[in-house]
C-alpha cells in the first residue's frame, strides 16, 4: 500500500518591505515565511549591524572612554563590532541548535541565525538613539565618571528618553527571537525559552568563570 505524505502547509511570499514590517506585528508568520523559503537576504547586513551594537555596549560596559577618545571608542565599537561582533551570533546558532536537539528542537544552525538576524531588527534601531546621545554628551557617555547630567532639561529629556526607547526595543527584540526560536524549533514559548538558556548556563557561564578564576590566579 502506498503512503502518501501529508501536504505541506503553503506560506504567503512576503516582500522585503513586509518582512521588517509585519515582523512587528506578525512575527510567527515573517519567520515562517523566512524558515519555509531559507530567506537569507539582509541576513549578514543584519548580523553586522548588531555586532555593531555589541561593539557599544562593550565600549559602555567597560568604559572604553576612561582610556580612548572620542574617536576611538566609535572606531573600536563600529570597525571592531562590524568584523568581530557577529562572529558571536554564529557560535550561538550554533549552540542553540546543539543544545535544542535535547529539549526536542528540529532546527540547524543557519535557520536559527536567520531568527537571530531578523529578531535583532528592533536592538539595531537603537543605533539611531545613540547618535544624539553621543552629540550631546560626547566621550562623558563611555566613561565611569562621565558627566551625563549637566545638559539642560530639553537634552536631559532627550537622553533618558532615547535609554528609555532603547531599552523597550531591547526587549522587543528578545520577544522576537523567543519567538522566532520556537517556530524553527517546533516548540513552545517555553521550551524555546529554556533552548535560549541552555547554551549560556552550560557552555558561556562555565567558560567566563574559568576565565575569571584564571584571571585573578
Amino acid at each position: 500500500m502506498q503512503q502518501t505524505t501529508p501536504p505541506q502547509e503553503s506560506v504567503e511570499n512576503l516582500t522585503d518591505r513586509e518582512l521588517f514590517t509585519r515582523i512587528w506585528v506578525f512575527p510567527r508568520e515573517v519567520f515562517k515565511f523566512i524558515e519555509a523559503k531559507k530567506y537569507d537576504e539582509h541576513v549578514y547586513i543584519l548580523l553586522i549591524l548588531a555586532g555593531i551594537v555589541r561593539g557599544f555596549d562593550r565600549a559602555l560596559d567597560k568604559n572604553l572612554g576612561d582610556n580612548l577618545s572620542l574617536g576611538a571608542v566609535l572606531g573600536f565599537s563600529i570597525v571592531g563590532g562590524a568584523l568581530l561582533g557577529w562572529v558571536s551570533y554564529y557560535i550561538y546558532a550554533s549552540l542553540l541548535s546543539y543544545t535544542g536537539k535535547w529539549v526536542g528542537g528540529k532546527a540547524d544552525s543557519k535557520s536559527i541565525l536567520r531568527v537571530l538576524a531578523y529578531g535583532s531588527l528592533p536592538m539595531i534601531l537603537t543605533l539611531v538613539f545613540l547618535v544624539p546621545q553621543v552629540g550631546i554628551y560626547g566621550i562623558a557617555l563611555f566613561q565611569a565618571e562621565g558627566d551625563i547630567t549637566s545638559g539642560g532639561m530639553l537634552e536631559n529629556i532627550a537622553f533618558w528618553g532615547s535609554v528609555l526607547l532603547e531599552t523597550v526595543l531591547v526587549i522587543c527584540s528578545l520577544v522576537l527571537i523567543i519567538i522566532g526560536i520556537s517556530e524553527v524549533q517546533q516548540s513552545s514559548i517555553a521550551t524555546a525559552i529554556l533552548n535560549l538558556l541552555l547554551p549560556i548556563v552550560i557552555f558561556i557561564l562555565p567558560i567566563l568563570l574559568i576565565a575569571g578564576l584564571f584571571s585573578v590566579l
